[in-house]
């Protein structure tokens, strides 16, 4: 039996245009063609588009799904396990939050007042990521998505949590170590998207919830930040002046949590209104400037050397969210005092 491209999408769930996309990118290319020219999709056809949504739902990106699929080895039932794995896991935490409202109901039931906590570990369950994420930007984040990113993270946790607890310093090049692979975690689990990761910071600053879930600390995180900052410092010194390298870890202990709000407001305002003399975005790059300038100073040469180190030093721009395009963005829509 074939499908046309059509049918396959009505019955997918998919556009056309998408089906169209896969084909252009030839990440599914149909087995045949009508004599009119249609597509047409065979079962295997289908198989393979199973795979490829499973991974987009797993946070994969289009252009490494390919990849993936070309490599010998890849197992279908066991893609198909960790699909049945992800929603075990949405059954639990939609269990839960039953659980938590036939109480609540059968208290209200029973005339009793449930108490302030009850009200409140229920609306936090009801609404801790629904704040931050719609259910399409959930469905691509593996961090909420595949069981396998919450063990990781859990690992990951237990091994920072020794680190502390042993007394180890944020200098300590074991440390620094796992600071770098939280970092590069974190970001695969965000799907490498960076808007998704300043929103994922953003929920685990905020939602006291969330870091009840994770099992991330205050304390946690700032020991990870200073072991990254620490790490990064020592490259930017090998480039830099000791008062420079100073002015750099000042910044980064006080303000180093401003830029990556402020880079997405850049990058919605790119997107909103891609003129540089846009009023909106002549503020953006004047908080822009003087952040960097707190970061870095004023110097010329200080800022020709800071850029040398982000030329030479190829992990300084690992996880950055800084861009080519924004970065000229900035510099047309910055108007000097």
């Amino acid at each position: 039996m074939m499908l046309k491209v059509g049918e396959l999408a009505r019955r997918s769930g998919l556009t056309v245009r998408t089906l169209h996309h896969y084909d252009s990118i030839g990440l599914l290319k149909p087995s045949g063609r009508s004599d009119a020219g249609y597509r047409q999709y065979n079962r295997d056809d289908v198989a393979r588009l199973h795979q490829v949504q499973a991974l987009r739902r797993f946070g994969m990106a289009l252009a490494d799904i390919g990849h993936f699929l070309a490599k010998p080895g890849n197992s279908l039932p066991e893609l198909i396990a960790r699909q049945i794995d992800s929603l075990d896991q949405q059954i639990a935490e939609a269990a839960k939050l039953r659980a938590q409202l036939v109480l609540l109901r059968g208290q209200l039931l029973a005339g009793e007042e449930p108490e302030l906590a009850t009200w409140l570990t229920t609306l936090e369950q009801m609404t801790v990521y629904d704040k931050y994420f719609t259910k399409e930007e959930l469905a691509q984040l593996p961090i909420y998505t595949d069981p396998a990113a919450r063990e990781e993270w859990a690992q990951l946790i237990a091994a920072v949590t020794e680190k502390m607890s042993a007394n180890v310093p944020p200098a300590d090049a074991s440390v620094q170590a796992l600071a770098e692979r939280w970092m590069a975690t974190f970001s695969r689990h965000a799907g490498d998207n960076p808007e998704m990761m300043v929103r994922l910071d953003n929920m685990w600053a905020r939602e006291e919830a969330y870091r009840k879930t994770a099992g991330v600390t205050h304390e946690m995180r700032n020991y990870i930040a200073a072991a990254s900052g620490e790490r990064k410092l020592a490259l930017y010194a090998k480039y830099m002046l000791p008062a420079e390298v100073e002015t750099m870890r000042k910044h980064i202990q006080c303000r180093a949590r401003e830029w990556p709000d402020l880079i997405m407001a850049i990058r919605r305002q790119m997107a909103a209104d891609s003129s540089p003399a846009a009023p909106q975005a002549r503020e953006l790059a004047q908080r822009w400037f003087e952040l960097f300038t707190d970061m870095v100073g004023s110097a010329p040469d200080a800022r020709l050397r800071f850029r040398t180190a982000l030329e030479k030093e190829p992990e300084l721009n690992a996880g950055r969210l800084m861009s080519d395009d924004l970065l000229e963005f900035l510099r047309q829509a910055h108007v000097p005092a």
